[in-house]
Formats: structure tokens, C-alpha cells, sequence
């Protein structure tokens, strides 16, 4: 059986005190340092300043009664205490002085607070005093430690004739000191109370912001963070307030194409096209906007942080999903045209069979002829002229495509593609989506004009001067010149319900490939728009 029970003490992983706990703590001890150093200089301070206060004090009492005519007269008397010793209390309790002694230059007292002391030798020093100098120290006489000050008096001829002392004690001093040193207690608890009031103010503050971690968690904290920015591969930005980039990860400088100087840098400022940097500027949420750059498209999200605090920005390559979805359409309508071709053998094979079955041999068997003929044409044409596999299948799914909605696509004569000519970086993917969409848009501009000029598209699809040359013509109403610069622009369409992404991609595919797509074709004045990608067939070499 297990004990039960609290566990004990020993072991219970001991827990860390929080980073604002450990600042709190060495902040107090920092104050209560301080403060106590504070009071103890505070201290010296005042007691030196008190000492020397009660010395002058003592020193002006001393001097002053040497040199009262009183005391001159007196001390050549012949009775001086009888004189000197009612003035001498006199003047004690007019000063703040504690005794006032008078006395001979052997140092015998007529004067003295305890009568009973008068007539004994003085308790002190005086051999500066009889040489005519004023004599100060600290010493331990008859009313315990004072501080005391002996002074010449002086006859009329100049010499030393008597000493005047006078002093305050050590207790009186203290007692003096008591009241500022407890407002300097005073001020010093109030001190320390105030500065662990105001580092308990910090520390609170700090472990809400820290979540009450200490350092090492909030180091590992930040190991963690570093490590998961730089590892996921979802392009993440931060923005301050002002569109500034505070952090910018691996995944994200890669699809922008930016370098490691994005530091400090405003949005309008990395270089990006203009429909994303709006995106990313706007003060509303992102949701899932797809955006194009010169080689990916990105799905983007932005997600504001808090009032003033900036935002956040995903991003998601959707390159290779867009042109995976791309290629799904061409499947699609592959075979739905594949699909109407059936049905429509199927409606001539009727046929076939209805004139053989009324005895109409010879017109059956012309009928079927011409039917084959005329499917075998384009299909004979296409394979003759286009050896790449691929395009090869595009164009005959397109034409079927085309053909069921009634637009007649051709192949033009020069077309002429070799296989095995085409680059292995060219992929399969990258041609369905530039000659998939420029036919896509040629027969949808042809539907749409077909009121003014029967539907067609002709297509080139040729190798010229080590590129390769796809050029997509159609008889739609064409394309304004002034909006020549629009058309390979995300957004941009003729269409009612289009969504502008096509010719944007065929634009970003093409430079991607290190090509370019123009739109328009010299000589031609017939209408109709011409759109022609060359691709080269090498990668131009890079100076180092």
C-alpha cells in the first residue's frame, strides 16, 4: 500500500520566486540601504554640528565674563568668591552654558554650580590658558563628560591674572539631539515606508506584465519564442502603431523577398505592391485576401493587437494551390468538353446508323467521313506542330472547350514546338497557367463580342531566338491603351462577375520564369486584344 498523506516538504519541487518578487526584495534592501546610510550620515552630522554649536556657545560664555570688569576687579579682591560666584550662576542661568568656574591661575576654583567644589583644583587642562590662549577640549570633570573652553583674564598691564572656564555636558548635548534625531527617525521611517510602498507598486505592476515568471522562465520563454517564429512556415509580421515593422520571421522575409534591414521599416516602405500594402495598413481585419506579389500569391490575414498597440500579420504561400486549382479548372473543362464531344459523336453515330437503316449507304458513309475529317484536322495540326506533351493536350481540351461554346479556336501556321525543347524548370503546372488563362480570357472575350464579330481565337505557340513564344489573340472589343498598364493588375477585369486573378498570375508566372507578358501585337488594327508571353528558353546568367 502507498502512504498517504501530505507530501512531504522535501519533495515538493521547490517553487521560484517571481522576477517582480526578486526585484521587489533587492529594491527594498537598495532603499532600506540607502535610508539607513542617510540617517547614520544625517547623524554625524547633526551631533558634529551640535558639538561644535555647544564649543562656540561655550567659547562666547568664556569669553565674555574674562572680560567683564567684574571679574577683573574680583579677581584682584581680597574675597574673589564672594563676588564671582553669585555673577557666575547669574550668567549660567542667562546662557545655555552648564557650569561658568573662575578660578586662579593655578587652576584653584572660587566659582562653581556645587559649592562645596570651590576652593578645590579645577578638573582639566590649562597650560595654554595661562600662556594667554584660548584652550578647548572635552574632558571628564566633576558633572561627568563636557565640553569646555578655559579663558585668560587679563589685568591692566596685560598679564594673565586669572582663567575663566566654561562648558556644557555630553548629556545636555544629547538632550539637544534628541528631538531632530527622532524627526530624522521620523523622516527616514517615512522614507523606507514610502520607497517599499512605491518598489511594491513596480513589482506588482511588473509580475502582471511578466505573468508572475521569474528570469529564467521568461529567458526560456524567449528561447521558445525565437525558436517557434524562425521554425513555422507561415510568414508572420508585426506592426506597431505607426506601420512600423517590430518583427519580421524567416518564412515571411522569404515571401516578400525581403532582406534583414526590415527593422524600423513603415509598410509603404518594403516595396510591396500597393493592394497589399493597403491590406496590411488598414485599420479593419484581414480575412483571407488573396494578394500577388512578383512571384507568389499570398493568402493574407491581419488581426489588430489592442487600442494604439500595432498588429499582426499572417501570411500563406497559395502559389502552389492556386496553380494546382488552376490546372482542376483545365481538368474540368477538359472533360466536360470531352463530355460534350461524346454526346455529340453519339447524336452523329445516329445519324450514321438512321441513313443506313433507310438504305442511304453512300450518304452515310460521306457523312461519317466528313465528321472524321474534320475532327482529325485540328487534332493532326496540333500534334504536327506541338511535340511538348503538354501543350499539346491543353490546346485540344481548350478547343473542344471552346467549340462547345461555340468559338472556333486555330492554331496559326508558325506555331512550332519540338519536344524536349522546353527547360525542366519550365513545369507542367506553369504552362497550364499561362496559356490556360490567356485562352480562357480570349474566348470569354470572344462570347462577349460576338454580336459585332464572329467568335474566334487564334493561338502561336512557337520557339523564336532561344524563347519561348505563346501568343493569344481573339476578336473581342479589346483593351483600352490607357488601361495597358492595369491589365496584369490583381482586380482588374471586364467581366460582371470576374475576379481579376488570371492575367495576374500569367504576369507573376512569366516573371517567375524570368519572362514578361505584353499586351498588344505591332501591325495589328482588326480590334481584339493580343496578349504575348516570351519566356526564355536559359536562365540570363547573374554577375557575381
Amino acid at each position: 500500500m502507498h502512504p498517504t498523506g501530505p507530501t512531504p516538504a522535501a519533495a515538493r519541487p521547490r517553487r521560484r520566486r517571481s522576477l517582480a518578487g526578486r526585484l521587489f526584495a533587492v529594491q527594498v534592501v537598495i532603499v532600506g540601504a540607502v535610508v539607513a546610510g542617510g540617517a547614520v550620515l544625517a547623524y554625524l552630522f547633526t551631533a558634529g554640528r551640535a558639538e561644535d554649536t555647544a564649543r562656540h556657545e561655550a567659547t562666547a560664555v568664556a569669553l565674555s565674563v574674562a572680560d567683564s570688569p567684574t571679574v577683573r576687579t574680583a579677581v584682584t579682591g581680597p574675597d574673589p568668591s564672594a563676588v564671582l560666584q553669585p555673577y557666575a550662576q547669574q550668567v549660567r542661568s542667562d546662557t545655555s552654558v552648564d557650569f561658568v568656574t573662575v578660578m586662579d591661575t593655578d587652576g584653584i576654583r572660587w566659582t562653581h554650580p556645587d559649592p562645596a567644589q570651590i576652593g578645590r583644583p579645577f578638573l582639566g587642562h590649562i597650560d595654554q590658558a595661562r600662556l594667554g590662549r584660548l584652550q578647548q577640549e572635552t574632558y571628564t570633570g566633576t558633572l561627568g563628560p563636557s565640553v569646555r573652553v578655559v579663558a585668560p583674564v587679563y589685568d591692566d598691564g596685560h598679564h594673565v591674572v586669572a582663567l575663566v572656564s566654561a562648558g556644557i555636558t555630553v548629556d545636555n548635548i544629547s538632550a539637544r539631539l534628541r528631538t531632530p534625531l527622532l524627526a530624522l527617525a521620523g523622516i527616514a521611517g517615512g522614507a523606507l515606508a514610502l520607497g517599499a510602498t512605491a518598489s511594491y507598486l513596480v513589482a506588482t505592476r511588473l509580475r502582471r506584465h511578466t505573468h508572475g515568471m521569474d528570469a529564467v522562465e521568461l529567458a526560456h520563454l524567449y528561447d521558445y519564442h525565437q525558436a517557434t517564429l524562425h521554425s513555422v512556415r507561415e510568414g508572420l509580421v508585426l506592426l506597431d502603431r505607426d506601420q512600423r515593422v517590430l518583427l519580421c520571421n524567416d518564412a515571411a522575409r522569404e515571401l516578400l523577398r525581403l532582406d534583414d534591414s526590415t527593422a524600423e521599416l513603415t509598410v509603404r516602405q518594403l516595396g510591396l505592391p500597393s493592394s497589399l500594402s493597403r491590406a496590411l495598413e488598414s485599420a479593419e481585419p484581414v480575412r483571407d485576401e488573396v494578394h500577388l506579389t512578383a512571384e507568389r500569391v499570398l493568402l493574407v490575414n491581419t488581426s489588430s493587437v489592442g487600442p494604439g498597440l500595432g498588429s499582426v500579420v499572417t501570411l500563406r504561400d497559395h502559389t502552389e494551390l492556386q496553380g494546382l486549382t488552376g490546372e482542376l479548372d483545365t481538368v474540368k473543362g477538359i472533360a466536360a468538353a470531352l463530355d460534350a464531344q461524346a454526346h455529340e459523336a453519339a447524336n452523329r453515330l445516329h445519324a450514321v446508323v438512321s441513313l443506313i437503316e433507310l438504305g442511304r449507304h453512300r450518304e452515310a458513309v460521306e457523312f461519317a467521313t466528313a465528321e472524321l475529317a474534320l475532327a482529325q484536322r485540328l487534332t493532326d495540326q496540333v500534334v504536327g506542330a506541338v511535340g511538348e506533351p503538354v501543350l499539346a493536350a491543353l490546346l485540344l481540351g481548350k478547343a473542344a472547350q471552346a467549340a462547345e461554346r461555340g468559338v472556333e479556336l486555330h492554331l496559326t501556321e508558325d506555331s512550332r514546338i519540338d519536344d524536349g525543347v522546353l527547360p525542366d524548370r519550365l513545369t507542367p503546372r506553369d504552362l497550364v497557367t499561362l496559356l490556360g488563362n490567356l485562352i480562357d480570357n480570349a474566348v470569354d472575350a470572344a462570347i462577349e463580342n460576338a454580336a459585332h464579330a464572329a467568335p474566334e481565337v487564334r493561338v502561336t505557340a512557337r520557339t523564336d531566338d532561344g524563347h519561348l513564344l505563346l501568343r493569344v489573340a481573339d476578336t473581342g472589343a479589346g483593351v483600352d491603351p490607357a488601361a495597358a498598364d492595369e491589365v496584369f493588375r490583381r482586380g482588374w477585369t471586364t467581366k460582371q462577375h470576374g475576379r481579376g486573378l488570371g492575367l495576374a498570375l500569367v504576369a507573376q508566372t512569366a516573371r517567375r520564369n524570368g519572362g514578361d507578358v505584353r499586351l498588344g501585337e505591332p501591325g495589328r488594327h482588326d480590334g481584339g486584344a493580343v496578349l504575348t508571353v516570351r519566356l526564355p528558353l536559359q536562365r540570363p546568367a547573374v554577375d557575381a
